[in-house]
């Protein structure tokens, strides 16, 4: 073999990573086996409902794995888009977000479901804004925490103008009303700017008073204080406030170490309401134990702490953008994951938030889908010179000169 063709071949090897270097491997592992517990856990909860209420024991399921499949599209979508371009029009974004919110509490506009208006109705499907809102405003965050690093590091201002924004979409959540939902979003925040290098004393300060705050909206609304109240307390009223928790208990409780094997929960008989959807973590529980239990949570820490790997690496890279990117998606899906099982285990009031990627519900699984995307785009990125120059492509042998 010529000199020539020996060192094309070296150039090669450099320059055209391995697909496991471009496409994180460990990333796509974690997203298939939640992909797959979800599943079956929503067919395995749903077939006595389903089969009662849709004649077809399986419908549940079936709508399950089409909203995986138009996930696993919008996660490709979101792998082959820049981050550059989120980057560049998260101001967009976030007015985009503020709008939605708002456009959703118009009467007559957004859909109201057990007393709750979270709904857009576009005829063919159903949006809910606060999924959209939620990454949104992570984008936009991310985006905010480089233009004004120095001023978040240095000075208040900087820290109060995104709580602000923050601020004002978790109330028009409130007005839904969507507590759940805020508190995630209020937490994600928070999270990422304390990543981004804001004051302690300053954050400290802040977290204060948003926890008096949100205490003030518990105490000022009956409808939040009923459900605290049967959370401290849920076998004060076993048949009714308390009816659902109870139930999640006796699920998790009739799980033992070991579980009653799939299929096998008592629980999800017309006992357990919403089992396939927010209590869908007591029905894992029951039927996979203990063992189960904590299988899954060491799943969700992985993910969290893959994603801040990538994000580090982006950070060393010069992509700060990427990193904060990443940090918010990771913060974003173990905070909801630690409230929705918090909630089933009766350590945190009922909030109606789904367990991400696991639970029925389509908004949830195409977004946080999404999400997953845009990991495996920073990932892609970090693979690149930190110049933001793409690797060389494939040359030919006769291209390579001497010397």
């Amino acid at each position: 073999m010529s000199s020539q063709a020996i060192r094309a071949s070296q150039l090669d090897r450099v320059a055209a990573p391995s697909l496991p270097k471009r496409l994180d491997s460990q990333i796509l592992l974690i997203f298939g086996l939640l992909a797959v517990i979800g599943l079956i856990m929503v067919t395995s909860a749903s077939i006595g409902v389903a089969d009662a209420k849709m004649n077809d024991p399986f419908y549940y399921g079936k709508r399950q794995f089409l909203r995986l499949l138009l996930g696993v599209l919008l996660m490709w979508i979101a792998y082959r888009v820049p981050t550059s371009i989120w980057k560049n029009n998260g101001m967009i974004l976030m007015l985009s977000s503020l709008f939605l919110l708002a456009l959703v509490l118009v009467p007559g506009v957004g859909r109201t479901v057990n007393g709750a208006t979270r709904w857009l109705d576009l005829i063919v499907f159903t949006i809910q804004v606060s999924e959209i809102a939620k990454l949104f405003l992570i984008i936009y965050l991310s985006g905010y925490l480089i233009r004004r690093c120095e001023e978040i590091q240095s000075g208040l201002m900087g820290f109060v103008k995104p709580m602000i924004i923050l601020a004002m979409a978790s109330g028009l959540l409130l007005l839904e009303p969507d507590f759940g939902a805020a508190a995630v979003l209020l937490m994600t925040g928070l999270g990422m700017i304390f990543l981004g290098g804001v004051q302690f004393k300053h954050f400290i300060i802040f977290v204060i008073g948003t926890l008096s705050i949100m205490v003030l909206l518990v105490l000022a609304s009956p409808y939040r204080m009923a459900r605290v109240t049967s959370f401290l307390d849920p076998w004060a009223d076993p048949f009714s406030s308390g009816f659902q928790l109870t139930q999640s208990l006796i699920a998790i409780g009739s799980g033992g170490i070991y579980g009653t094997g799939l299929g096998g929960s008592i629980q999800k008989l017309f006992y357990l309401p919403e089992a396939h959807t927010d209590f869908l973590f007591a029905i894992y529980a029951e039927e996979f134990g203990l063992i189960g239990a904590v299988f899954l949570i060491l799943i969700y820490a992985w993910f969290v702490l893959r994603c801040f790997q990538i994000g580090k690496t982006a950070l060393n890279k010069s992509r700060p953008f990427g990193a904060y990117l990443v940090y918010g998606v990771g913060l974003l899906v173990s905070i909801q994951a630690l409230i929705n099982m918090g909630v089933n285990l009766g350590a945190l009031p009922t909030k109606g938030l789904t367990l991400p990627f696991i639970s029925y519900g389509g908004n949830s699984i195409l977004i946080m889908s999404f999400a997953v995307g845009l990991v495996l785009r920073v990932h892609y990125e970090n693979s690149e010179p930190s110049d933001g120059r793409k690797k060389p492509r494939k040359r030919s042998p006769r291209v390579v000169k001497n010397g």
